[in-house]
């Protein structure tokens, strides 16, 4: 090892080694203390907790942002963590208005700023209310959109917002002393798209006393009546009166030339409430319009399958009387079943109105697209034991193949009538043409009447 080297100082030699185990600890310090005092303060973490102080929210086009922050359930000042928002953004996705729901947040001095992204979801359907007579649609809307900033008349097919709209109406049922159960169905076709969320109360009856017609004639108002009566004394049900108003009082009017008359939605009043049921009167407003004269009768369309003559002898309208949409619409089906004479099931004819206010005339435009002729396709016996079929099945004429007549299914029923009285069988016909091959499929339902 070689030797240690000495610096001479103050009349001695020192050795360097002992110099630097003196230096090396105290500069060591020095640069520690130096290093302390240039080095920046650490951050404070965020706080777990902190006051709410806004509430930010895009993406839909549906909902205002006021309305969704309305929908959190979050109040600003109260103090929120991240788990709330969490529970916020499952609660806006489990309600089935939104396809996607994602927030942030920022810390500042003053608190908490909260950022939601929502994507909307399709598809929505309308809400009808069946027998909520207490409170008109109007009020109902209100009510319901104060408790629940999600709905607006419409209600996402899927999600369960619906059962909270179900749960507010409870709520709106107690209020008014009822001991029903609300429920809702969704309405629409068998095999179609969904329609509508319908909502009802059950377990309290509500008839219907009483039906009045507003706006209605000296001459239209005892045809209403009479066609009103067969609804006295039932339930209450909106979709029903609704249903009957096209069925069987609009075309009061129709049939007397107001061709532009308007039902209007029932309109129900709660006359009497005992422990038993509750009674209403329910109001029609009717909006007849002009009434109209028929005028001019043009057809187009139609080639030389039958004689012009014959189709007009079917058109009962004749210029100067009163206009008869009703009469039109039995016109197209006689139209329509001549075609079937000849093998064309997929006739289509239309009507076309064109009224003129000026002089209260309707000219009237039969469109014909007189399509393919169809064939006869198979024919179905049911009911009956195997020989009693294969007899039918050979008297039937009207072989696979050959134009179909839609005359004869009808002749043939009357022919089998000896054998099958209508006093103790009941015979169901049903005719299906299928547009794709162009033939018509027959079934025939033999039922004895007990």
């Amino acid at each position: 090892m070689a030797p240690a080297p000495y610096v001479f100082r103050g009349g001695s030699w020192v050795k360097i080694l002992a110099v630097k185990r003196i230096l090396l600890p105290f500069l060591l310090a020095c640069a520690s203390l130096l290093a302390a005092q240039t080095r920046k303060p650490p951050r404070p973490a965020a706080p777990s907790a902190s006051k709410l102080i806004s509430i930010r929210a895009t993406g839909s086009t549906r909902y205002t942002p006021a309305q969704i922050a309305a929908a959190t359930g979050l109040r600003l000042g109260q103090v929120v963590t991240d788990d709330d928002f969490k529970e916020v953004s499952r609660h806006l996705g489990e309600t089935g208005a939104f396809n996607n729901v994602a927030y942030t947040f920022q810390f500042n001095p003053e608190g908490i700023r909260l950022d939601l992204q929502v994507t909307d979801s399709e598809p929505f359907v309308p809400v009808r209310f069946e027998n909520f007579v207490w409170l008109s649609d109007k009020e109902l809307y209100e009510k319901l959109s104060a408790r629940e900033p999600l709905f607006q008349g419409q209600l996402p097919v899927s999600g369960n917002l619906a059962d909270q709209v179900s749960e507010d109406l409870q709520g709106l049922a107690i209020e008014h002393n009822l001991h029903g159960r609300v429920d809702y169905l969704r309405a629409g076709p068998q095999d179609g798209p969904m329609e509508a969320f319908e909502f009802s109360i059950t377990g309290q009856p509500i008839v219907v006393r009483s039906i009045d017609f507003s706006g209605a004639g000296p001459a239209e108002l005892p045809l209403l009546e009479v066609a009103a009566r067969r609804l006295l004394r039932q339930d209450y049900l909106h979709s029903r009166l609704i249903l009957q108003a096209d069925k069987n009082f609009l075309p009061v009017f129709l049939e007397h030339g107001y061709l532009k008359a308007r039902v209007g939605e029932p309109k129900p009043k709660v006359v009497e409430e005992t422990p038993e049921e509750t009674s209403v009167n329910v109001t029609f407003a009717i909006t007849p319009g002009l009434q109209y004269k028929a005028g001019e009768v043009q057809l187009s369309g139609y080639t030389n399958i039958f004689p012009v003559e014959k189709l007009r002898g079917l058109i009962h309208l004749q210029p100067g009387q009163t206009a008869n949409a009703i009469q039109v619409n039995q016109d197209v089906e006689a139209l329509k079943k001549l075609y079937g004479t000849r093998g064309y099931m997929g006739v289509q004819i239309h009507p076309a109105p064109e009224t003129n206010d000026a002089d209260a005339t309707v000219k009237y435009v039969f469109e014909f697209k007189e399509g393919s002729i169809y064939k006869m396709g198979d024919l179905e016996v049911r009911g009956l034991d195997s020989k009693a079929s294969e007899r039918i099945g050979a008297d039937w004429k009207l072989l696979p193949g050959q134009t179909y007549n839609s005359d004869y299914p009808g002749q043939f029923l009357a022919s089998i009538a000896g054998t099958y009285p209508a006093d103790q069988w009941k015979i169901t016909l049903h005719e299906t043409p299928e547009d794709q091959d162009k033939v018509v499929d027959v079934s025939l339902r033999f039922d004895p009447i007990r």
